[in-house]
């Protein structure tokens, strides 16, 4: 069928890929403050979890206790440069709202750049909460750390059509449609989201192409409950390391970026632990660039864990390397 990822191509060349090491003296980028520019819409609502078919709240795995929300809130950015009918690009980011301030900055600044090569598309930014607390037995280590194709089935089948469904959205863009261009999805998050954004990709590139993983959790996380234990024993460790996922299967059309923080968690931990995140995030990356996927890996001294100073540092740099070649329907 005419417009099928199979007949999209794009030639983002290969500038910006690579492993990249910045600090110990960190700025926030200018394309990450508000220069002035016009503004988009902001919008917000909830989904209860009770009304999802993927992620309720009451699976067996659960910690009881651990709390669960509720309802989950989404936020929804749509840039002043996008135009109503037209099949808008979408970023979603993990951890809602997260960064989402830098993102809205980026877009206002970066969409309308003079420069072509700086230049943003106006992609729509969707922000999702996580369904709950962390780590072995909650809801967002469920979502999130779990090595299956059920975050990104949640986000393409609930949290997306919940977006365009929206009345208050719908009232301000009658017509808003999202691509179906998987090369026009991307998804961002930090620590355990940055995992369960590599995660997305890997096993529905047919939904998600562009991702992104800052501090990534590609270490033994998932529930030792989980029904996935059975093929993926050590988590997301089996990415880099163990199964060596990314070396030993077929290149998938993925565009990746990671980084990881010179004291990020764990970082003097033993291999055995399968939980140092500078050793996965390392190997991560370099399991990327000998399987030869465009990649960008960045490495930041002196700084922490999901470091914010990092984010400003790198973010406008990290979208725009991120979406170059993306051409808009």
């Amino acid at each position: 069928m005419p417009g099928t990822a199979e007949e999209y191509q794009e030639n983002p060349g290969t500038e910006g890929n690579g492993d990249y090491t910045i600090g110990p003296d960190y700025r926030i980028d200018p394309d990450l403050t508000d220069r002035g520019n016009p503004k988009g819409k902001l919008f917000e609502f909830s989904m209860r979890l009770a009304d999802s078919n993927i992620f309720r709240g009451d699976d067996k795995t659960l910690d009881p206790k651990k709390p669960v929300r509720t309802e989950r809130k989404i936020w929804v950015y749509v840039p002043a440069a996008y135009r109503d009918g037209t099949k808008a690009p979408i970023l979603v980011t993990h951890d809602g709202p997260s960064r989402l301030d830098l993102v809205r900055n980026a877009l206002d600044n970066l969409t309308i750049s003079t420069d072509p090569d700086r230049r943003l598309p106006a992609f729509i930014a969707i922000a999702v909460q996580n369904g709950g607390n962390d780590s072995y037995g909650s809801q967002r280590g469920l979502e999130y750390d779990t090595m299956s194709d059920r975050l990104a089935r949640f986000i393409n089948d609930e949290v997306l059509p919940a977006v365009l469904n929206n009345p208050e959205i719908k009232a301000a863009y009658p017509n808003i449609v999202f691509t179906d261009n998987p090369w026009g999805k991307a998804v961002m998050g930090c620590s355990s989201g940055g995992a369960a954004a590599l995660t997305m990709g890997w096993f529905r590139p047919d939904l998600f192409r562009r991702l992104i993983t800052y501090s990534g959790t590609f270490v033994d996380q998932q529930d030792d409950d989980a029904a996935e234990e059975a093929e993926y024993p050590l988590g997301a460790w089996e990415y880099h390391s163990g199964l060596k996922l990314i070396e030993n299967s077929e290149k998938k059309p993925l565009r990746i970026f990671t980084h990881v923080a010179e004291n990020d968690n764990r970082a003097n931990d033993p291999e055995e632990t399968y939980h140092n995140w500078v050793m996965a995030n390392r190997r991560t990356a370099a399991a990327l660039k000998a399987k030869g996927y465009d990649y960008r890996f960045v490495f930041s001294r002196a700084s922490r864990h999901c470091d914010r100073r990092v984010f400003e540092h790198t973010l406008a740099d990290t979208l725009v390397w991120m979406w170059r070649g993306y051409k808009g329907e």
